[in-house]
């Protein structure tokens, strides 16, 4: 965590000042990418700049080392204003051998920086990259500001003294690349030797010579007069307060523990490890101080089955996974609304169908979600559509499951849970209280009915089990309720015919009720605008940044986000209705555009995009200005 100072500072002498720079760190899955991404990540936070982050990992657990397949990168995006995506074209790729240059090189627009490790360009390194010249030398990177350094035979030299064998020294390589770009663009570099030191404490080589690597990646960028001068990304200007770099399935968990405190209940997540999702249950169970039970389930269908017995004794139920797990938890989620008890489902989406790409980011499960279940089965859908957006998608979808005694889908996805941003963090004060009561005695004379509704609500109450005279029924066969006119009544195993079309109705008015109880639509326009664009989820920030770019041109558009995807909120076809043209960016085949045509009657245009990566905002601003009838 880190106090945002916005006094402004004078220019550092002899130091270039940029607004942004964007820099992927691209190499073999086993060079320690993510490691080095993610401290340069810290390091830029702590510094005050605006950031974001594209995480890319590859498919395989363990690809062949060298091959275009086992590329890793990360991908930092840092600036001194407000930026809302990863970035589009980067400024600097540092390449750790040919595989990752060649797989990261269509990203790159000539005149762009180059640095690659010159030590891993050997023809063996060469040929598992299925390349057949060596791009160094052929003339094909002549476009490109290319600065070969010797980062591996750099690396083992200045380990040698600490009696390290030089296999092991070049898996330090990596912080001579962080040391580089420390060193390029004035990063602090004492946290950097603070975390080497707290991470590999116990492992004493290990530590030294991390730390050697690094310095000797910074004193070669001070000494090796490669580079003209160093540059400068200065501090943003962030509302001052007290922030922390997050990433989106982390916001997700302290979501989950920040509204269990607000409701006054345990909370209780039971999960089965899936990619993208596994780190939700990896940091609730670092949380047991607050109340959090956290169970391995030994399969999906367990894992919701747990969450739902949970909700029945009184707790906070919670479960997540990812596309195919959502697929398996489809029954016991079905349960859980003929139950009518609060819980939450977290569906991190990924590239499918089946296992399709776990390690790629999709939003193609938002059909899954309003349908994925067998009979009338609705459920409220809510959608983060940022990082630290996850922290109050996460809360709000608690708060309505609590409310309505529902199930609630969260949808976030691969793209959100890895990419991080600066979160300013919430005064916990300030958040509602979202505590529910239990039943305590009956509700009807000496008889307690299980499903006597709330008239506002219609939520039924929630009863601990054991409490005296609350004894119940609750179950997945239809069960005899109370109806808006009070006909019904004892949560009996019922199949009659009239009961059952009450009981389907009254649960999809329950849903449909909460519009009632949600914002309008987050609604952004200009005067003379008769272009919308909507989107729900992560594409918010890319349309953003569309909207920027349209706007700059002195082009009037508006744009919308739905964060709450069943119901809508109540004011979404009013704000519709104002447009001739509306544009639908998603990462699917065009699910929200069918859903607002099936109920709006507006004829919405999809912008689709099935590629395992975010949109950019310059093929945001060309697909909007094509609907404009205006020239790129």
């Amino acid at each position: 965590m880190v106090t945002i100072d916005t006094t402004p500072e004078r220019p550092l002498e002899g130091v270039e000042t940029l607004d942004r720079v964007d820099i992927p760190f691209a190499g073999d899955s086993g060079d320690g990418m993510q490691l080095v991404g993610d401290r340069f990540t810290e390091l830029s936070a702590a510094f005050g700049n605006d950031l974001a982050t594209l995480p890319n990992y590859p498919a395989e657990i363990r690809a062949p080392a060298g091959t275009q397949a086992g590329v890793s990168s990360f991908q930092v995006h840092i600036s001194d204003h407000d930026i809302v995506t990863p970035g589009d074209a980067p400024n600097v790729l540092i390449a750790m051998n040919p595989a990752a240059l060649a797989a990261n090189l269509s990203d790159m627009v000539p005149g762009m920086t180059l640095i690659v490790n010159g030590d891993s360009f050997t023809q063996r390194d060469l040929d598992k990259a299925g390349l057949t010249a060596n791009p160094l030398e052929d003339n094909s990177l002549d476009a490109f500001n290319l600065y070969v350094v010797p980062m591996t035979s750099i690396t083992v030299e200045a380990t040698k003294e600490l009696g390290v064998k030089p296999r092991d020294a070049e898996r330090s390589k990596n912080f001579f690349a962080l040391g580089l770009l420390c060193w390029m663009y004035t990063r602090p570099v004492a946290p950097v030797i603070e975390w080497i030191e707290t991470r590999f404490k116990s492992k004493e080589q290990v530590l030294a010579a991390n730390l050697a690597a690094f310095k000797a990646g910074r004193n070669f960028g001070e000494t090796a007069e490669l580079f003209d001068h160093p540059y400068e990304v200065r501090p943003a200007s962030l509302e001052p307060g007290n922030y922390r770099n997050i990433v989106g399935n982390l916001a997700t968990a302290y979501g989950l523990i920040a509204a269990a405190q607000q409701a006054e209940l345990p909370l209780v997540f039971a999960g089965y490890p899936i990619t993208p999702a596994s780190d939700i249950l990896h940091e609730l169970s670092k949380h047991k101080n607050f109340g959090v039970k956290t169970l391995q389930a030994e399969d999906e269908i367990a894992a919701a089955s747990m969450a739902i017995g949970a909700a029945f004794t009184g707790a906070l139920g919670v479960t997540a996974s990812s596309g195919p797990g959502i697929d398996l938890k489809s029954e016991a989620v079905s349960l859980a609304v003929s139950l009518e008890l609060p819980m939450v489902i977290i569906d991190v989406q990924r590239g499918g169908p089946s296992t399709g790409l776990p390690t790629k980011t999709e939003q193609a499960d938002l059909m899954l979600a309003m349908y994925g279940r067998h009979g009338e089965c609705p459920l409220p859908i809510v959608a983060a559509k940022s990082p630290s957006h996850c922290f109050d998608a996460a809360f709000e979808a608690t708060r309505i499951a609590l409310k309505y005694r529902t199930p609630v889908m969260l949808l976030t996805d691969g793209y959100l849970a890895n990419g991080a941003e600066p979160w300013r963090l919430p005064d916990l004060d300030s958040l509602p209280s979202i505590k529910v009561p239990f039943a305590t005695e009956p509700n009807s004379g000496d008889t307690f009915l299980p499903y006597l509704r709330d008239p506002e609500t219609l939520a039924r109450p929630w009863a601990i089990p054991g409490t005296p005279g609350l004894m119940h029924r609750v179950g997945g066969i239809e069960k005899e309720g109370i109806g808006l006119d009070g006909e019904g009544g004892t949560g009996n195993i019922s199949y009659g015919p009239l009961n059952h079309d009450r009981m389907v109705r009254l649960r999809a008015e329950k849903v449909a009720r909460i519009a009632r109880d949600i914002p309008g639509v987050e609604h952004d326009t200009e005067d003379g605008a008769d272009v919308l664009v909507i989107g729900w989820g992560s594409t918010w920030g890319q349309v953003q940044a569309g909207i920027r770019r349209i706007r700059a041109r002195g082009l009037k558009v508006a744009s919308a986000h739905l964060v709450h995807l069943n119901p809508f909120p109540a004011d979404l076809g009013e704000v519709l209705g104002r447009y001739r043209k509306v544009l639908v960016p998603e990462m699917n085949l065009g699910q929200l555009s069918r859903l607002l045509r099936a109920e709006f009657l507006v004829d919405a245009v999809s912008f689709t995009k099935m590629q395992g990566v975010p949109f950019r905002a310059a093929e945001m601003e060309a697909k909007i200005l094509e609907l404009m009838g205006e020239s790129a």
